[in-house]
């Protein structure tokens, strides 16, 4: 960490000196007060949050004598710094929280029928209701998640959001009727929101080379949709004993993953060098020691009318925010829907195979295969694009090139699946055809979702979080609301049109990411974000270069007056 002074003539007492040159102060004389109090705010993304990290360097509110807070290159409490096996185990308990959350999500998935009998629920368009309840609760949780991610820190916000998830989830099993289960599980999606809110911010705070947050990304993304499909067979199996220890088996195993939160370090940079501001201040007496989102003013006014809305005006008047979101929520509520469908082929006496619940929740393991074959497939993109980097290939300096090449491939894999499986499940043909279908599903739904999400954060960087956020927003409500179309879809289209509707749907969205190589470059020079955030870095890096201008001279006056080198990283 380093240290810096307003005024080198100021003198202090030698321990105070001491205390600072040891725990990292810095001084920007290039920023003024009231450009402090506007500095930005974003709900985090897992991208934004390491470009936020990466910024706290040293930096000042005023010309007076207010020293901020600041990590070295090569500080220890730096995360970016931090040992590989601690970063290993936060990567893994993210992994295990990711899952429980979203095994949750479709957990009551091969007990529906034993649900229903017990609560003599008839109508089927309520059937789909304990899921779409659940996504309801992913809506609204991210837009409470991120920001007190953002002020408490990652690990208590992580934590408190998992235990009224694992709460929620036993009084699942103990419903006294229909209305009481899909209150609680509509908590219980509330609940499981914030570790899928803020683990891929956890994993950019700790990783600062994108090429690795990337890899721990795609395993977030794997998580992601490895746990809804292992959901399945297990709840299938554990119905036949009792509908209620479905719940109670998604009660123990969060219990059991409680631990690694509790143990598990704070991560987030500016809630680390916030405590470290607090924790100088006791000890050296110095009431102008602060960290720089102790300096940040937040007026209600500018946080309702700019930082709330600014979701919904990108998603209106930009094109990359617009389609993205579109792309993504269809495939997002392709993906609930299937939770139905599968039923309606595989499960029952009047599914096409009348397999039980429990050998039907296995034709959802395929997908899983697929969405982890993503992850070679992912890292062998990237080997050819460093490949083609080191030969300067003028493709590479195409930002569109660095991430929707993925999804170039994966639309056409995601359509073709659909059709597949629409028009080989029929009794004449072996049930391996359509079980089949499901590894090209996973791995074109996962390579869409790792390409465009990747690609939105790296066309808005700053203002990623609100890009992000409302891409969520959109996909929350079709993983909602077209579950609920299903019954009536498969029962007046039949299985094969039903699945060929959802395909022409997602064939329409194919082009997307072409048209993003094609016409990306000029889109952004139209892009009233982009344009800011070019502005924004143009400014920066001007007062980066006054910064390193004003520290460099006051090291060569620090060395001319003393005849000795000042220490690094004070002056």
């Amino acid at each position: 960490m380093s240290c810096s002074h307003p005024d080198k003539n100021q003198t202090q007492d030698s321990q105070v000196n001491q205390r600072l040159d040891q725990s990292a102060l810095g001084y920007d004389p290039t920023l003024t007060s009231s450009e402090a109090a506007s500095l930005p705010h974003e709900i985090l993304t897992p991208e934004n949050s390491a470009a936020l990290a990466q910024n706290i360097q040293v930096q000042n509110v005023s010309r007076d004598s207010r020293k901020i807070v600041t990590f070295g290159s090569t500080d220890p409490s730096n995360p970016y710094n931090w040992s590989t096996g601690k970063k290993s185990y936060i990567t893994f308990a993210g992994i295990v929280m990711v899952i429980n959350s979203t095994l949750e999500s479709s957990l009551p998935s091969g007990a529906i029928q034993a649900i229903t009998e017990y609560f003599n629920v008839t109508s089927q368009i309520q059937f789909p209701l304990p899921i779409s309840c659940f996504i309801a609760g992913y809506t609204i949780g991210p837009t409470l998640a991120a920001p007190l991610s953002e002020y408490h820190g990652r690990k208590y916000v992580m934590l408190g959001f998992f235990l009224l998830a694992t709460i929620s989830t036993l009084a699942c099993a103990v419903a006294p009727n229909w209305p009481a289960l899909l209150i609680f599980r509509f908590l219980s999606g509330l609940g499981a929101s914030g570790p899928i809110g803020t683990v891929g911010g956890l994993y950019a705070d700790i990783y600062s080379d994108p090429q690795t947050r990337g890899s721990a990304m795609t395993w977030f993304m794997i998580a992601t949709t490895g746990g809804p499909v292992i959901a399945p067979p297990i709840s299938g199996f554990i119905a036949a004993k009792s509908w209620r220890w479905v719940f109670g088996f998604g009660t123990l195993l969060a219990t059991a993953s409680i631990p690694l939160i509790l143990v598990m370090p704070e991560t987030y940079g500016p809630v680390l060098l916030r405590r470290k501001a607090q924790k100088l201040r006791e000890e050296t007496g110095d009431r102008e020691i602060f960290s720089k989102s102790e300096l940040e003013q937040r007026s209600l006014h500018h946080i309702l009318t700019v930082v709330m809305t600014r979701p919904w005006r990108m998603l209106f008047q930009e094109v990359i925010v617009m389609c993205v979101s579109a792309y993504c929520a269809l495939a997002y509520g392709i993906f609930y829907l299937y939770f139905q469908a599968y039923p309606k082929i595989f499960q029952g006496p009047d599914s096409v195979y009348k397999w039980s619940p429990g050998v039907a929740g296995l034709a959802f393991l395929p997908i899983g295969l697929g969405a982890i074959c993503a992850a070679p497939v992912y890292i062998w993109w990237n080997s050819v694009l460093r490949r083609a980097r080191k030969q300067n290939s003028p493709w590479t300096k195409q930002e569109e090139y660095n991430r929707l090449p993925l999804a170039c491939i994966g639309g056409p894999m995601f359509v073709i699946s659909l059709f597949w499986i629409g028009w080989s499940a029929k009794q004449n043909v072996h049930w391996l055809a359509p079980v089949s279908s499901g590894v090209l599903w996973g791995l074109g739904f996962l390579l869409i979702f790792l390409a465009l999400l990747n690609y939105l954060t790296d066309a808005y960087e700053t203002f990623a979080a609100s890009a992000q956020s409302i891409a969520s927003t959109c996909r929350s409500v079709f993983g909602v609301v077209l579950p609920l179309a299903s019954s009536r879809m498969f029962e007046t289209l039949g299985i094969a049109w039903a699945c060929s509707l959802l395909a022409f749907l997602s064939l329409s969205m194919v082009a997307i990411p072409f048209a993003f190589i094609r016409f990306g470059n000029t889109i952004r020079a139209n892009s009233k974000f982009c344009q800011q955030l070019k502005d924004l870095k143009v400014k920066e890096a001007a007062e980066q270069e006054e910064r390193e201008r004003n520290e460099l001279q006051l090291n060569t006056d620090g060395n001319s007056a003393n005849g000795e080198k000042v220490p690094d990283g004070l002056v």
